[in-house]
């Protein structure tokens, strides 16, 4: 990696009981990077995504945001200072339109708060116009625009990931953790994704991916970070991870977390 982390992971440790599922994982993304994270069953790769996300914390460790500690701010405040998640299962509101579920992503609404409601009425209405463009052109850059006013509800799988990675997309990241995207995902809508992933990319926001669809790391991740048993085994291309006897060991040999 030649450009700064824009995220970092500082010898993560996550113990739960008995049970040490990441075990001083270290890991950095570059700035525009798209970084996969593989590794056999069981490696701590989930984990790891929830201690980043914000929906755990680490019993030990460090996470940096764009050079800032963020080891202790949950979630909602990670997404607020631009790290946003998507779900290996995405789970929209089925009986809200596809921009009704986008506007719901829109963060620093000024109508959030109470009293703007009634001292800015025509600021929010402005806002809320804007936000309804942005969530329209979202939809189109994934192909969902002639959905746009249908509930989620009719989406297949493969839609459903492409209005999932679109909300994140409402908020502004400039990181975001694809959680197996490829999942249940049919041929001709992976193909749509890995499209939307790379034109997205193209306006420099980073991506750290867990993915089982190796064809899939292959064609979309400049470098690929493999952990086995919780810790960080190697990294490099997808050509040198594939070659090293560890990683070969680590799914052969059946490592675990």
């Amino acid at each position: 990696m030649t450009t700064p982390p824009i995220l970092e992971a500082q010898a993560l440790t996550k113990r739960f009981g008995g049970v040490t599922a990441v075990n001083g994982m270290s890991l950095a993304v570059g700035q525009g990077e798209i970084l996969g994270l593989i590794g056999p069953n069981g490696a701590g790769k989930t984990t790891m995504f929830d201690l980043l996300a914000g929906s755990v914390t680490p019993t030990s460790g460090r996470i940096l945001l764009a050079g800032r500690e963020v080891t202790a701010d949950p979630a909602h405040r990670r997404l607020s200072r631009g790290l946003g998640r998507t779900f290996q299962i995405p789970r929209p509101f089925p009986e809200l339109s596809l921009v009704d579920n986008l506007l719901l992503a829109r963060q620093g609404q000024t109508g959030e708060h109470i009293w703007a409601s009634f001292l800015s009425p025509r600021r929010i209405a402005a806002e809320e116009r804007a936000a309804a463009e942005k969530a329209r052109e979202i939809l189109s850059m994934m192909l969902l625009d002639k959905l746009a006013d249908q509930p989620a509800r009719v989406l297949s799988g493969g839609q459903r990931k492409l209005l999932e990675l679109a909300r994140v997309m409402m908020a502004d990241p400039q990181v975001i953790l694809l959680d197996e995207p490829a999942a249940g995902v049919n041929p001709s809508l992976l193909e749509v994704l890995i499209d939307r992933i790379r034109a997205i990319n193209a306006t420099g926001v980073t991506f750290l991916l867990i993915e089982h669809n190796i064809d899939m790391v292959t064609r979309l991740c400049h470098r690929i970070v493999v952990m086995a048993s919780g810790a960080h085994l190697c990294e490099g291309t997808a050509e040198q991870v594939s070659r090293d006897p560890r990683v070969i060991e680590a799914y052969l040999g059946g490592a675990a977390a």
